[in-house]
């Protein structure tokens, strides 16, 4: 019987672009559906924008733009990324679209009339400077549960706890860095406390599909169990779920609930159902048998369901969504599929300070994009952890396994076929007979490592086999027998093995090399590989292509351009200038106690906006590690962006008298370099320490 799979990828925040996370996970998901596909199975894997929330209408506001215009704009620079590393999404639709605002409303309907939705009043903070209740992600603090800080209103990146931001030790504004005040207003609930909610996630996260799946990972259970577990006082941390968002807001309204949005997380996840949606909308050219297509889909208790998602969106995923799904009346997912983050020499990579790797820079340097798909393949298995990214170690693993155990398969013995034998393959001996049964008799093993995600497993499984065929090769050598007198025929037979063997392993790295593998098809003349024609060889007679270079080697100059930063190139100073560093002359000498008057902190830049009217002035929001904020304007508008400073550190003059400025008092100085000649010169350079140092650390 066909299997019928709806598959997901966690929906991008719509207020920027991929960064090598997405990637990451998207080339995970693609690839099992891939294999899916290759195993007959009818597949729908769709996407979408999460559009919604404070933080995207502040950000259109500053850009001058209406909510659904951002978006849409964030969304047209959607195409290089997915089309650049082969991600074939089916559908990719936007939680604003009618789908989701419908499903969202209907939804809380259903858990309405279940008795899981109530109304109560709450102290909630409020920024007085912007006249607005803050939303969860514009309020920071400690957490209150492992103490970390600058962690967000809703839930904690170090610890996972999920907590109410009223709970957040020394919390303040990340719009203005002022501390808000609590200001009652009515929120609506989901129930999670209620006993049936407890009952159901207690059973669902512990329990396997209909394929003897479990719904969850086991460390991923371990995760979320302490939330569902009753503690040494029998209580448990599973509270009811504030879903609703006070106007300004943009999102989805409440039914019956004028002012009242749904909180983005709520409407997100129904995203994927609208996107589903959407897409039987689209296959069908009509809405209403489009939609009765899906709510048939939906129904049938063969469908499957699957979601891939990172490790720091656990807890919405396997117990705000299934519960949700359950008490709706609607299926809950098959299993939920967690990666780690991708890492750089065992640190989470960010754009923000230095350490990422650019999607756009990586193909804009002419790096084969399935290069890194391998790569991440090879370090993915069924477990939630992080992947290290190893420069040294990509390059490894393409140049060796890929063109020096693989694509050397094809290319030793193609240019025989094609010169002695008219392009045409031979008959197999019994040696030959033996090694292709070998790799044949794999198939089952890695078709089960693919379906368990233990990508990594069958990648080495694979080119275990692809060395058993450079063993043979080795130990026939075609190129010495294309030397001997009367040994043709046993040349014909040696290259027709590497072949054959090469459209098995080809067929085994299709649902990671997917180019890679239809130029394989292509130069093999065949149909498209799958799973179950492996067993068919291509058979005495069979006529290939010219073979033409399949893959390049990995250069050792792109991966340094990749890991480059960007060069600011300045004119070498003529020879009179040497004595003048920076332009202009060593200042008077000081005393060691004139020096010490001078208190330089490290302060991290927790905000940072434009300055409406000024051209030139940012205003930045420091922590300097006092317990509260500092608010200092420093010019440096035509040298970075608001957006690129935020949650970097930095050094400021910290006992520098506060000067009352035409937009508001500055708090301090912080330190930047320049050249004194701005024009032969231009260049602004705000100073920042290196890893490890701490918010009121002095320097000295």
């Amino acid at each position: 019987m066909t299997r019928q799979l709806f598959v997901t990828t966690a929906l991008p925040y719509a207020n920027g672009n991929f960064h090598i996370g997405h990637i990451m996970e998207y080339i995970q998901a693609d690839i099992w559906v891939r294999y899916q596909r290759m195993m007959g199975s009818e597949v729908h894997f769709v996407c979408a924008d999460d559009a919604h929330g404070a933080p995207i209408m502040i950000a259109a506001e500053k850009a001058g733009k209406t909510p659904q215009q951002f978006v849409a704009d964030i969304a047209a620079g959607r195409k290089p990324y997915l089309e650049g590393f082969n991600i074939g999404f089916d559908n990719w639709h936007s939680t604003d679209g009618p789908e989701n605002h419908e499903l969202a409303q209907q939804i809380y309907r259903d858990l309405k009339a279940a008795g899981l939705i109530e109304t109560r009043v709450i102290e909630q903070f409020f920024d007085i400077e912007k006249n607005m209740f803050l939303p969860d992600r514009f309020i920071k603090g400690e957490c209150p549960k492992c103490h970390t800080k600058d962690q967000y209103g809703d839930n904690c990146e170090s610890c996972g706890a999920v907590y109410s931001p009223t709970e957040l030790i020394n919390p303040y504004s990340a719009l203005t860095g002022g501390t808000p005040v609590l200001r009652d207003s009515e929120h609506y609930f989901f129930k999670l406390s209620d006993p049936r909610c407890v009952e159901f996630l207690e059973q669902w996260t512990q329990a396997s599909n209909e394929r003897g799946q479990a719904h969850l990972q086991s460390e991923v259970y371990n995760k979320i169990k302490e939330w569902l577990l009753p503690n040494e006082e029998g209580k448990r941390d599973l509270g009811d779920w504030d879903i609703s968002r006070d106007a300004p807001y943009f999102g989805i309204e409440i039914p019956d609930a004028p002012g009242k949005y749904f909180y983005v997380w709520l409407d997100a996840p129904i995203g994927y159902l609208a996107s589903l949606k959407n897409r039987f909308v689209k296959l069908a050219g009509d809405a209403a048998l489009g939609a009765q297509h899906y709510d048939a889909f939906m129904a049938d208790p063969t469908t499957e369901q699957y979601h891939f998602i990172g490790k720091d969106i656990i807890t919405f995923h396997t117990l705000f969504w299934p519960a949700m799904l359950h008490f709706s009346g609607r299926k809950t997912p098959n299993a939920i599929f967690v990666h780690g983050f991708l890492t750089i020499n065992s640190e989470k990579m960010s754009k923000s300070r230095g350490t990422g790797l650019d999607p756009l820079k990586y193909l804009g340097l002419g790096m084969n994009p399935e290069w890194l798909r391998y790569y991440i393949a090879a370090k993915l298995n069924a477990r939630n952890e992080d992947v290290e990214f190893s420069p040294e170690d990509f390059m490894a693993r393409v140049n060796s396994d890929l063109v020096g155990k693989y694509i050397n398969i094809a290319s030793r013995a193609a240019g025989f076929i094609a010169k002695r034998f008219d392009g045409k393959l031979g008959e197999i001996s019994d040696d030959g007979a033996a090694l292709l049964t070998q790799l044949r008799i794999e198939r089952v093993s890695i078709e089960q490592l693919y379906e368990t995600r233990d990508y990594a497993k069958a990648l080495r499984e694979t080119m275990l086999l692809a060395d058993r065929v450079n063993e043979y090769v080795d130990a026939n050598k075609p190129w010495e027998l294309a030397k001997q007198e009367g040994m043709e025929t046993r040349l014909h037979d040696v290259c027709t093995v590497c072949i054959e063997a090469f459209a098995v392993l080809t067929t085994y790295l299709k649902p990671v090399l997917p180019t890679l593998a239809a130029q394989v098809e292509a130069f093999l003349g065949v149909q498209p590989l799958a799973f179950d024609n492996t067993s068919q060889a291509l058979g005495t007679g069979h006529t290939i292509g010219n073979y033409k270079h399949l893959m390049q080697r990995v250069d050792i100059k792109q991966l340094e351009a990749l890991f480059e930063a960007p060069a600011n190139v300045e004119p070498a100073p003529a020879a009179a200038e040497l004595t003048v560093p920076g332009g202009e002359e060593i200042a008077p000498t000081i005393s060691i106690d004139d020096f010490a008057k001078i208190d330089l902190r490290i302060a991290k830049i927790v905000n940072c906006e434009a300055v409406e009217g000024s051209t030139k002035l940012l205003r930045l929001t420091l922590d300097v590690g006092e317990g509260k904020m500092r608010n200092v304007f420093s010019g440096i508008a035509s040298a970075y962006k608001p957006e690129d400073l935020i949650g970097k550190l930095t050094v400021m003059v910290a006992n520098l008298a506060p000067r009352k400025m035409k937009f508001g008092i500055s708090e301090g100085m912080v330190l930047a370099a320049s050249h004194a000649d701005q024009k032969a010169n231009p260049g602004l350079y705000v100073l920042e320490p290196f890893a490890g140092a701490q918010p009121g650390m002095r320097v000295g």
